[in-house]
């Protein structure tokens, strides 16, 4: 694994500048993709706060310490603003506001800014100045109560709501405002909130529930663990393996390459069979070891595939072969995705930086 840092802009947003206003989760991640892809992100943060550059989060940035509370700081970033493409912050609505660098003031100057906000609860709304993180927003929007054994419901660590229903919808809107805008040279507001995102997200299951095709009762659907074909079973080394042999193909795959012949198992799509079926399965998965079961299956149309901690996965075969993990500064971290054909994204280093040299140079090319 090599360190694949570089000082030079490379990627589809090569040229496109954008300011940060320092943040925690959601943000950090959206503008780690937008600096991965070549934008140039100037990251705004408190005096003091010790950014560790090194860090996988704020990877490609340059960093500009000052206090947001001194209007001549203020005047600064408006300046720095006049310049931009887009602005990204998290803070809890009306903070900007009264900061003096909400939509309004800061698009006065700059017609053409993308406004991009993150937040847990959006704009407007009862809860919008509420308090809250990735487990609340994913448990009002239906997404929680769906995950997890029948007992109760378990977090899918903070994927759904910071990253997948924050971040990303907050890159895809930043995006498409910033495509608008080429066109008609006016900028706009993106209210990307997670608890949005994640009820986006449950899109396809609101889809199936509508056609009496999924039931709110956990482990019970064919997605949600209850199906014996789509799971994650425990080998006889106690590591763990995952199927999704979804399709009959697949399904006649996985009990050929399993040994299934009880005749109990032709019923793949009988859910009251599945409670035995997957007890049936959860012995035949246990008499052989994880490596054991790779060489059996892996690479098949079964749709398998070994469990791998975070350690693990950059030394899988796979992983190694795509330069999915990369090492930086002695770092292993998730390596820039999507990939681009022509304009291939790079992970630049992280800078401390001075708002005047960042204003000079942004005046300068205009």
């Amino acid at each position: 694994m090599r360190d694949q840092s570089t000082s030079q802009a490379s990627g589809p947003l090569a040229g496109r500048r954008i300011v940060e206003f320092a943040g925690i989760g959601p943000g950090p991640f959206a503008c780690m993709m937008l600096a991965d892809m070549g934008a140039e992100v100037v990251t705004l943060d408190r005096i003091g706060a010790k950014k560790n550059l090194k860090a996988v989060a704020v990877r490609g940035r340059k960093v500009v310490e000052l206090d947001l509370k001194d209007k001549a700081a203020i005047a600064q970033v408006l300046d720095l603003l006049d310049s931009a493409d887009a602005l990204i912050e998290g803070f809890r609505p009306g903070v900007m506001e009264r900061l003096g660098l909400g939509p309004d003031a800061v698009m006065a100057r700059n017609p053409k800014l993308v406004y991009g906000r993150m937040t847990g609860w959006g704009q407007d709304g009862p809860l919008a100045q509420a308090a809250g993180h990735d487990i609340n927003y994913i448990s009002v929007t239906g997404a929680l109560a769906a995950i997890g054994p029948k007992d109760k419901p378990v977090p899918p660590l903070n994927l759904v709501g910071d990253f997948g229903g924050g971040a990303l919808y907050l890159v895809v809107g930043v995006l498409a405002a910033l495509l608008e805008a080429s066109k008609s040279g006016k900028g706009q507001v993106v209210d990307a909130a997670m608890c949005d995102g994640a009820a986006s997200l449950m899109s396809m299951f609101f889809d199936m529930a509508a056609m009496g095709r999924w039931t709110e009762q956990r482990e019970s659907n064919f997605l949600d663990g209850g199906a014996h074909f789509y799971g994650v079973y425990e080998c006889g080394c106690g590591n763990f393996i995952s199927i999704g042999s979804i399709e009959p193909q697949f399904y006649a795959l996985l009990r050929q390459h399993a040994g299934l012949t009880d005749a109990a198992f032709e019923a793949q799509m009988d859910r009251k069979a599945w409670p035995v079926l997957r007890q049936k399965l959860t012995a035949v998965f246990k008499s052989k070891t994880r490596a054991e079961w790779c060489k059996i299956m892996e690479g098949t149309d079964i749709c398998f595939a070994p469990i791998l901690t975070m350690a693990e996965a950059p030394k899988h075969p796979h992983n190694t072969a795509r330069g999915i993990f990369i090492e930086r500064h002695g770092v292993t971290q998730p390596a820039p995705a999507p990939r681009f054909s022509r304009t291939p994204s790079a992970i630049r280093e992280a800078e401390m930086a001075e708002i005047g040299e960042i204003m000079s140079a942004w005046k300068a090319a205009r």
